[in-house]
C-alpha cells in the first residue's frame, strides 16, 4: 500500500507540470511584448471593479442579507484630527488579545520579542496599609457608628452559645404596667415616648446614668445632641456671655468633626452668625464685640475693620482692657500702620482714660483698676517708641512725666488733667533743664520763679569736653554697603538716643541740629501725660524708667504686665548663659529680655556695650541723684540696690567680651561709685550694699580685698543671726565664692565656706577665719540650721497662711546657707533632702492657700520660688560636674521644678544645658510638650524659645519649623518679637532662604515697628537692604542713616 501512494504522488506532479507549460506557450503565442498604457488601462480596470464590489455606506453585520467579498466601506470624507494629532483615535485602533509571548524562529536562549505596547501605561502601584489619616479611614470615622449593643447585668450570664435563657414572662412577674389610656392611646398600647409624640409633645430631659446609655452612639449623633443642648440653653438664658463664647468656640469642633470636606470660610460665617445672634441678646457686652472683630479679621478689608473698632472705642470709652486691644490691633495692621498713627492713638487712649479718671467725662464711670492700667499702657507706649527706633521720644515721654508727677506746682493739682497740661506747656517750651540734665529744677520750681519774675539761667562751664566722635564713622570701606550701613546705623543707635536740645549758652539753635527727629515737640509728648497720684504707681514710674536705662530692676517688686511678650526683643537674653567658671553665682542677676535704650542688637552683632555712652550714663547718674530725694528711705535702699547691682553687672559684660583694658577703667569707675554710695550716712549700715561691693571686688580679682569687705560687713551684723534674711544672703554669697575658688584652685572647699556658715547658725561674734573647725561647733550649727527651717516653713493650717507671705520671702537665703553647710559636712544626699523639704512645704502651702484664700499669691513669692528651685539645680549640676554623680537626680529635679515654675528662664538654660550631654533629644521634646500642655497660653508665649534652636544637630528641622509655627500662631505668641527673630534666623541658618524670606513678611503682618527686625533682615538678605530701607522709610521707622549718606561717608 505504502508504494502505490508513492506512485499516486509522482503522476499527480507530471500532470501539474504538463498543464502549467502548456498555459504558458499559449500565453507567450498571443502577445511577446507589454506595454505601459496596456498596464495603466488594466490598473485603472481593476480599481473601477473594487470600486463597484465596496458600499458607500455604513452598516451593521447582521443586516447584510448577502455575504460579500468586501465587508467594509470607503469613508470619502476627510478626518482633521488626522492632520492635527500624532496617531489615530484610541478607538479607532482594534483591539486584539496575544496568547503567550512565544516567537518562532527565534532562540528563546539568546533572543526575546517583547510585546508590550509603548504608549504610556498606568503604574501599578502595591497596595499600602491604610493609616488613621487616609481619606477611606477619615470618612469611615466620621460616618455613623453601628449602634451599641446593651450591656448585661451582672446578674445574667450566658452559659453556653447555643442555648439563650429566656427570662421569666413580665406578666408572670407582676412587673406589667399597662399604658394610660387617652384619646391618643385608646387601646393602651403605646409607650410614653409615641404618645408624647401623637400629642406632638417632646420626651422630658434624662438625667444621670440613662442618659449616658443613650448618649452612646455615632459621632454625628454626639455633635447634634451638643448643638441641642447649646440652643436649648441659650433660649433659656440668651443673657449668658461665657455660653455664648463656648458655643462659638465649640464651631471648630465641627470642623475636624462630622461636616467633611467644610471650608474654613463656612466655619467662619457661621462663627459670625452665631455672634450676630449673641450681640443682638447682649447689645451692650464688649467680650462678645471682640469675639466678632477678631472673626472679621479674615472676612472684612482693613478699612472697614478699624472703622468698627473706632466705634467700638467710642461707646466704651472706659474700658482700658479694650483699648489695649485696640492698640494691639492698629499696632500690628501693616496696611495702615505708622508710628506717627500709632502714636497718636496712644495719645488719644491716654487723655480718654484721663478723663474718664478725672470724671471729666460724665457719661462712662471710671472701671476699677483704671489708674494701673493708665501706667500700663504708658508704659507700653515708650516701649513701642523704643522698639521703632525713636527713643528721643520715648526718653521725653519719661522725662515729662516724671516732671509732671513729681514736680507738679500746688496750685494745678486740683485741675483736671487737661488743664494741668496745658500748664504744663509753657515749662516743656522753655528751655528749661528737664529731670536728667544737669541743673534741673523741675516744673514747681520754675512755675513759682516765673510768678517772682523769672530767672536767669547761669551758664555752668563744662568740665568734660563733648564726647569726642571719630572722624569717620566707617571702620573699615572695604566691606559691604550694606554691612557698613548696619554699623554705622547701630553706632549711632547707641550713641544719640538722647533728644536733642539748644545749648543757649553757646548761642545754638533749633536750625543747628543736623538731625530734625532727635528735637521733640510737646505735641509729640502732651496728650500722652496722665496721673499716678499714688506711691505705689510712682516708685513703679521710676524703676519702669531706671530699667528702660538698663538697671536690673528688684526681684519680684511688681508682677509682669500683661504685655510682656510684646517687650521680649532682645536676643543677649538667649545668647548669655551661665558661666562655667563661676557655676554656683552666675544667677545672681536676672534676666529681663528687654533690650535697654543704646543697646539695640541685630544677629552676629559683636558690638557688646558694657553700659550706656558717656552722654547716657551721665543722664542716668542725674536721674537717679534727682529722683532718689522724692521717695522714702525704704525706696531709695531698693534703688541704691539697683544702682550698685548695675555697676556690677558693667562689669561682668567686661568679664565676658575679654577686654582687659575697658575691665580695668570700668572697675575703677565702679567701685569709686560703690565707696561713695557707702559713705553716706543712710547706707553705711546697709548689708546689701556691702554685699555688691564686696561681689564686685571678687569679680575684679581682687580677692583679699573683698574677703576684707565681706569680713567687715559679718562683723556689723552676725549677731542678728538665721533671722535676717539679708545676712543670711550675705553669708550664702561669700560660702559660694569661696568652693568656687577652691574649685578653680583645685583645693578641697571645705573649711573657709563651713566657718562662714557655721558663725553664721552661731550668732555670736565674727573674727575672720585662722584655723580648723571643731566638730561639735558643726553639730550646733546644724541643729540651729534644722530648727530655724522648721520655724520659717509655713504648716498646712489655715492660721498659719496669714503670715507665710512674709516667712517665704525670706526662705531662700536660709534653705540655701543650710543646703551649702549640708552639702559641704555631709554630702550631696543631705543638701538634696534639705531642698526637697523645702519644695514640698512650698508646693503643700501653694494649694492650700488656693482653696483658703481662693487666689494664687505666686508673684510675690515666685522670685524666692524659683531662687530655691535654682540653688537646688545648680548645686547638684557643680557637684555632677566635679565627682561622680548620675545624671538622672540632676533631669529630675530639673523636671520636677520646671513643672512647678515653667516661666523660669533660668531653670530652663540648666535644663537645656542638662540635656546637650546626651545624644538623643526625644526625651526633652516630650518634656517640653507636656509642660506646654499643662500651661496656659499667656504663660506659653513667655516659655523661652531656647528650647527649639538645640535640636537642628539631631536632624530635626522639620520638627523646630512645626514648633516655631505652632507658637507664632498662638495669641500672645504672634506679637513676641524675640520669637520671630529666632524663627527667621533659625530657618536662614538651616539652608531655606527662600522660605525665611517669607517668614520675614509674615513677621511684618504681626510686629511691623519692630526696627531690629528689619535690621536682622538686611544682615540675613544684603541684595535687598534697599527695600528694606524703603519699607523702613515708608511705615516711619527711625531711620538715622539713609543710603545716601552712606554714599557721602564713602567719598569722603
Amino acid at each position: 500500500s505504502h508504494g502505490r501512494s508513492k506512485k499516486r504522488k509522482k503522476e499527480k506532479k507530471k500532470k501539474h507540470k504538463k498543464k502549467s507549460r502548456d498555459n504558458s506557450e499559449c500565453g507567450g503565442s498571443e502577445s511577446d511584448t507589454v506595454y505601459p498604457s496596456d498596464l495603466l488601462k488594466k490598473e485603472n480596470a481593476d480599481r473601477e471593479e473594487a470600486q463597484v464590489r465596496v458600499s458607500e455606506t455604513f452598516m451593521w453585520l447582521d443586516d447584510l442579507q448577502t455575504p460579500s467579498d468586501s465587508p467594509f466601506c470607503i469613508d470619502r470624507r476627510a478626518d482633521r484630527a488626522n492632520w492635527e494629532y500624532k496617531s489615530l483615535y484610541r478607538g479607532d485602533i482594534a483591539r486584539y488579545k496575544r496568547k503567550g509571548g512565544s516567537c518562532l524562529g527565534l532562540d528563546f536562549r539568546m533572543q526575546a520579542v517583547n510585546w508590550n505596547d509603548g504608549g504610556p501605561e498606568k503604574k501599578r502601584v502595591d497596595k499600602k496599609p491604610e493609616r488613621y489619616f487616609c481619606p477611606s479611614t477619615l470618612q469611615l470615622l466620621r460616618s455613623d457608628s453601628l449602634p451599641a449593643l446593651p450591656v448585661l447585668s451582672e446578674g445574667i450570664a450566658v452559659s453556653s452559645d447555643s442555648y439563650i435563657k429566656l427570662s421569666a414572662c413580665t406578666v408572670e412577674q407582676g412587673s406589667f404596667t399597662q399604658a394610660p389610656v387617652s384619646w391618643v392611646n385608646p387601646l393602651g398600647i403605646y409607650d410614653r415616648g409615641t404618645s408624647l409624640w401623637l400629642e406632638g409633645k417632646g420626651q422630658p430631659e434624662v438625667k444621670g446614668d440613662q442618659q449616658d446609655v443613650e448618649a452612646q452612639g455615632s459621632s454625628s449623633t454626639l455633635l447634634s445632641a451638643r448643638v441641642e443642648e447649646f440652643n436649648r440653653k441659650l433660649r433659656e438664658n440668651p443673657t449668658d456671655t461665657q455660653l455664648w463664647l463656648d458655643f462659638i468656640h465649640f464651631q471648630v469642633g465641627l470642623l475636624t468633626g462630622n461636616v467633611p470636606k467644610m471650608s474654613l470660610r463656612a466655619v467662619l460665617e457661621k462663627k459670625l452668625s452665631i455672634v450676630d445672634r449673641a450681640v443682638e441678646s447682649n447689645p451692650a457686652n464688649v467680650d462678645l464685640k471682640l469675639e466678632k472683630l477678631h472673626l472679621c479679621k479674615e472676612l472684612w478689608e482693613p478699612a472697614t475693620l478699624q472703622k468698627e473698632w473706632k466705634k467700638l472705642v467710642f461707646i466704651h470709652p472706659n474700658s482700658a482692657p479694650l483699648w489695649r486691644k485696640y492698640l494691639l490691633f492698629t499696632q500690628s495692621l501693616f496696611s495702615t500702620f505708622s508710628v506717627s498713627k500709632v502714636n497718636s492713638v496712644f495719645g488719644k487712649c491716654l487723655s480718654t482714660l484721663s478723663a474718664v479718671q478725672d470724671g471729666s467725662m460724665v457719661s462712662h464711670p471710671p472701671l476699677p483698676g483704671t489708674q494701673e492700667d493708665l501706667l500700663d499702657i504708658f508704659l507700653q507706649q515708650c516701649h513701642f517708641l523704643r522698639q521703632a527706633g525713636h527713643t528721643e521720644k520715648a526718653v521725653c515721654l519719661f522725662q515729662a512725666l516724671l516732671d509732671f508727677t513729681f514736680f507738679k506746682p500746688d496750685s494745678v493739682k486740683d485741675l483736671p488733667t487737661r488743664q494741668q497740661v496745658d500748664f504744663f506747656e509753657p515749662f516743656w517750651d522753655s528751655g528749661e533743664p528737664r529731670v536728667g540734665e544737669r541743673g534741673a529744677r523741675g516744673w514747681k520750681a520754675w512755675m513759682l520763679q516765673q510768678e517772682r519774675g523769672g530767672w536767669v539761667i547761669p551758664s555752668e562751664p563744662d568740665d568734660d569736653d563733648e564726647e569726642e566722635q571719630d572722624d569717620s564713622e566707617i571702620k573699615d570701606k572695604t566691606w559691604p554697603k550694606w554691612k557698613i550701613w548696619l554699623d554705622v546705623e547701630a553706632s549711632r543707635e547707641a550713641n544719640h538716643w538722647l533728644p536733642w536740645r539748644p545749648d543757649k549758652t553757646k548761642g545754638q539753635s533749633e536750625e543747628d541740629c543736623e538731625d530734625p527727629d532727635r528735637q521733640v515737640l510737646f505735641d509729640d509728648i502732651g496728650p500722652s501725660m496722665i496721673r499716678a497720684d499714688r506711691p505705689d504707681l510712682q516708685l513703679q514710674l521710676i524703676l519702669s524708667f531706671l530699667q528702660f536705662l538698663g538697671l536690673p530692676g528688684p526681684s519680684g517688686k511688681f508682677s509682669t504686665t500683661s504685655s510682656s511678650n510684646i517687650l521680649l526683643d532682645d536676643l543677649t537674653f538667649l545668647e548669655e548663659g551661665p558661666d562655667p567658671e563661676r557655676p554656683l553665682t552666675s544667677y545672681d542677676l536676672p534676666m529681663a529680655g528687654i533690650c535697654a535704650v543704646g543697646h539695640m542688637t541685630f544677629l552676629s552683632d559683636c558690638r557688646r556695650q558694657a553700659g550706656l555712652c558717656k552722654a547716657g550714663e551721665e543722664f542716668l547718674q542725674n536721674v537717679l541723684q534727682q529722683t532718689l530725694q522724692l521717695l522714702s528711705a525704704q525706696d531709695q535702699a531698693a534703688i541704691t540696690l539697683c544702682w550698685l547691682q548695675y555697676e556690677k553687672l558693667k562689669v561682668l559684660r567686661c568679664l565676658r567680651s575679654g577686654n582687659k583694658r575697658r575691665l580695668k577703667s570700668q572697675g575703677k569707675r565702679s567701685k569709686r561709685l560703690a565707696k561713695r554710695l557707702l559713705k553716706e550716712p543712710d547706707n553705711r549700715s546697709s548689708l546689701a550694699l556691702w554685699r555688691e561691693y564686696a561681689h564686685l571686688e571678687w569679680l575684679l580679682g581682687n580677692l583679699e580685698e573683698a574677703r576684707k569687705v565681706f569680713d567687715t560687713a559679718l562683723g556689723m551684723g552676725v549677731t542678728r543671726g538665721l533671722n535676717d534674711p539679708v545676712l543670711c544672703n550675705l553669708c550664702f554669697l561669700y560660702a559660694q565664692l569661696e568652693v568656687e575658688q577652691a574649685l578653680n584652685s583645685g583645693t578641697i572647699p571645705t573649711s573657709k565656706a563651713v566657718y562662714i556658715l557655721t558663725k553664721l547658725a552661731e550668732g555670736a561674734a565674727y573674727t575672720p577665719f585662722s584655723c580648723q573647725i571643731n566638730p561639735v561647733t558643726i553639730l550646733k550649727a546644724r541643729k540651729a540650721y534644722e530648727q530655724a527651717l522648721l520655724s520659717f516653713l509655713p504648716e498646712q493650717s489655715t492660721g498659719s497662711n496669714a503670715r507665710a507671705p512674709k516667712k517665704l520671702h525670706r526662705m531662700s537665703s536660709l534653705v540655701g546657707c543650710f543646703g551649702l553647710f549640708q552639702y559641704l559636712t555631709m554630702g550631696i544626699d543631705a543638701a538634696d533632702a534639705v531642698y526637697n523639704q523645702a519644695i514640698q512645704k512650698l508646693i503643700s502651702w501653694n494649694l492650700n492657700s488656693e482653696v483658703t484664700d481662693g487666689s494664687l499669691r505666686r508673684p510675690k513669692v515666685f522670685a524666692d520660688w524659683e531662687s530655691v528651685a535654682v540653688q537646688h539645680v545648680s548645686l547638684l549640676r557643680h557637684h555632677a560636674n566635679t565627682s561622680v554623680f548620675p545624671l538622672s537626680r540632676l533631669r529630675l529635679a530639673l523636671t520636677d521644678a520646671l513643672s512647678l515654675l515653667p516661666s523660669s528662664a533660668s531653670l530652663w538654660q540648666l535644663y537645656l544645658q542638662t540635656e546637650n550631654r546626651y545624644h538623643t533629644a526625644g526625651r526633652a521634646r516630650r518634656f517640653f510638650h507636656s509642660v506646654a500642655k499643662k500651661t496656659d497660653r499667656k504663660k506659653q508665649s513667655r516659655l523661652p524659645g531656647e528650647a527649639l534652636p538645640t535640636l537642628p544637630n539631631n536632624g530635626l528641622s522639620n520638627r523646630i519649623r512645626c514648633l516655631f509655627e505652632n507658637a507664632t500662631a498662638t495669641e500672645h505668641g504672634t506679637h513676641c518679637p524675640l520669637l520671630w527673630r529666632m524663627y527667621l534666623n533659625f530657618m536662614v541658618c538651616d539652608g531655606n532662604a527662600e522660605r525665611g524670606s517669607g517668614i520675614f513678611y509674615k513677621a511684618l503682618q504681626a510686629v511691623p515697628w519692630v526696627k531690629g527686625l528689619y535690621m536682622d533682615a538686611v544682615q540675613l538678605f544684603p541684595e535687598r537692604v534697599q527695600e528694606f530701607l524703603d519699607l523702613m522709610t515708608e511705615k516711619e521707622l527711625r531711620l538715622r542713616v539713609p543710603m545716601e549718606e552712606v554714599d557721602i561717608l564713602l567719598e569722603d
